[in-house]
């Protein structure tokens, strides 16, 4: 008799619920579907962002187009400067011309060496210095993480630089472009809040009370909850790598060394192609030259537009870790 009244109330409050969530839906226009009406400052407002991000785009998609319809099209067409955002007498020759040019292919070689080589080192030193300064147990954590701040803020400069490189012997050497530049102070500060906010402390402590040492908790724990951090990290590492022009232009003077980024100056500046042979005769005709300066430009960029798909899933997840969290 007794369970019989107890399951009666039961299915009678369940019922009340039931009925109260009905009666919240009701009241609630966006449960119901109902369009709530946008006032004029808020229609006004969207309108203005969509015209900005419009020309912000045009900003940037008009040139890009350029480029590529420049690449496409005709040495003649090139050189009289009839091409827009549409390719004229379409033809490959630029990009024949450009990956039958050594100094190209040295160069495109070079930086790949570079990105990738740079970027593995760039993220291993990242984490080894985020990760103890995201433990509240290291001792003088806060005075060693203003430390690595204020490096971002004050530098020695290029001289000083210069000389510290020139000191170490590393002048004309592919480290040149690999340790100066290898740690970046925002990457890290962006690795030590995904390590604080992304990783619970009870993680941690699970981990110790296993017997698992700092070492074995990095590798096994940390790591692999932190994919989207170092998808992240290592695009902008990439990035800079693959774009790095400054940094070969003061430390390496052997044409052998040299990243795509200084060969392509040569054909943009000095209108050099750094090649013997045919090449080099032909890059003497305008026109040539200007159809090679667009072709380069576009083989310079693609790679980066090839490696960013497969990471932009894990930026904004990585980027934003740790912004409205405490």
């Amino acid at each position: 008799m007794v369970t019989t009244i107890n399951t009666e109330a039961l299915l009678t409050e369940e019922i009340v619920v039931a009925k109260n969530k009905k009666r919240r839906r009701q009241r609630d226009p966006l449960s119901r579907g109902v369009k709530v009406k946008e006032t004029r400052a808020d229609r006004t407002f969207v309108i203005a962002a969509y015209v900005l991000l419009t020309v912000f785009l045009l900003v940037v998609l008009l040139p890009l187009l350029n480029i590529v319809a420049s690449s496409l099209s005709s040495p003649q067409a090139v050189s009289s400067g009839r091409v827009l955002f549409w390719p004229v007498d379409f033809t490959f020759r630029g990009y024949a011309e450009a990956l039958a040019n050594p100094a190209i292919l040295r160069g495109f070689g070079n930086s790949l060496f570079y990105t990738v080589v740079g970027t593995a080192i760039s993220i291993f030193g990242t984490v080894a210095i985020a990760y103890p300064l995201s433990r509240t147990q290291l001792f003088g954590r806060k005075v060693i993480t203003g430390g690595v701040v204020f490096t971002m803020l004050f530098s020695g400069g290029v001289i000083p630089m210069y000389l510290v490189v020139q000191s170490l012997g590393l002048l004309d050497t592919r480290w040149s472009m690999l340790l100066p530049n290898a740690i970046g102070v925002w990457q890290v500060i962006i690795a030590i809040v995904y390590f604080r906010s992304a990783v619970p402390d009870e993680v941690y402590e699970a981990a110790q009370l296993d017997g698992a040492s700092e070492l074995r908790i990095l590798w096994t724990v940390v790591l692999p909850l932190a994919k989207p951090l170092i998808a992240v990290i290592a695009l902008m590492y990439a990035i800079m790598q693959w774009n790095s022009y400054f940094d070969a232009l003061l430390y390496l003077r052997n044409a052998d060394l040299q990243p795509l980024q200084l060969v392509l100056r040569g054909l943009l500046i000095l209108n050099d192609s750094g090649a013997g042979g045919d090449v080099a005769e032909q890059l003497r005709r305008r026109e040539l030259a200007d159809l090679l300066r667009y072709s380069t430009v576009v083989i310079a960029t693609i790679p980066m537009l090839v490696a960013y798909p497969f990471v932009a899933k894990y930026f904004n997840k990585g980027i934003m870790v740790g912004a409205v969290k405490g």
